[in-house]
């Protein structure tokens, strides 16, 4: 019981700390994340392999590996996992470093339709940075519909790799922001992981010095967690 408060404990302070960053700049006020953002639009990766599934990593920096080196990030290691268990898949990555859900869905469909096909599969990784901006939990509920919508739309299955709210947010925000990730996975029909950075962030070996963001190892973790439910979807798939 004494480590379980411990980490709840930590947990909230990391991410008071992420809210005071995250008031304190704009995530696309610089050249990089402009960058970061035009090649997330329109990926430049080359194309899968005719036998290859296509999934696509879209989401903010947690996607977009920030912070690490380019093989390091969630989609190269998500690749690398899936191929070392027998999956030919390519994961490409749409990760944009401080994106909101309002950002992704206004990307998604240019996102969508600069790809060389169609994905098999979508993650959908977006509603932190909704959180530390204090946006009322329904706009992103609303978004994430949205996106997942659309996504099915074109034949897409989706799993929504899901995030918690900050404790010091108050329990009202806390509930409805919890509660919309497994809302919106039940009603789009989409695989559910409740919590992108589960076992990772309570751990600071496990993060960046920063404390938002999982270090190299950190993204092992988190692979290792979500490979087997990629693997599955895309069986499932076929």
């Amino acid at each position: 019981m004494r480590s379980l408060k411990l980490k709840r404990a930590c947990y909230a302070s990391l991410l008071i700390a992420v809210q005071l960053l995250a008031a304190c700049s704009d995530p696309g006020s610089t050249n990089g994340q402009q960058a970061q953002r035009d090649a997330a639009r329109s990926p430049a990766a080359p194309p899968p392999k005719a036998t290859d599934k296509l999934v696509l990593a879209f989401g903010d920096s947690l996607y977009a590996g920030y912070g690490l080196p380019p093989a390091e990030g969630f989609a190269p290691k998500l690749e690398q996992a899936l191929r070392a268990g027998g999956v030919a898949a390519t994961v490409q990555n749409a990760g944009v470093s401080g994106d909101t859900s309002a950002a992704g869905r206004q990307r998604l469909a240019f996102t969508l339709d600069g790809l060389a096909q169609t994905p098999d599969l979508a993650l959908v990784g977006l509603g932190a940075n909704d959180m530390l901006r204090g946006i009322d939990p329904g706009e992103t509920e609303a978004n994430l519909k949205a996106i997942c919508t659309e996504l099915r739309g074109r034949g897409v299955e989706v799993v929504i790799t899901g995030m918690l709210a900050a404790p010091n947010l108050g329990s009202e925000y806390v509930s409805r922001f919890n509660g919309l990730f497994p809302r919106v996975a039940k009603s789009c029909g989409a695989t559910l992981d409740p919590f992108f950075l589960a076992g990772v962030v309570t751990d600071a070996r496990l993060m960046l010095p920063d404390r938002i963001h999982p270090n190299a190892t950190g993204m092992d973790r988190i692979v290792a967690r979500v490979a087997p439910v990629v693997a599955t979807e895309l069986a499932v798939d076929g």
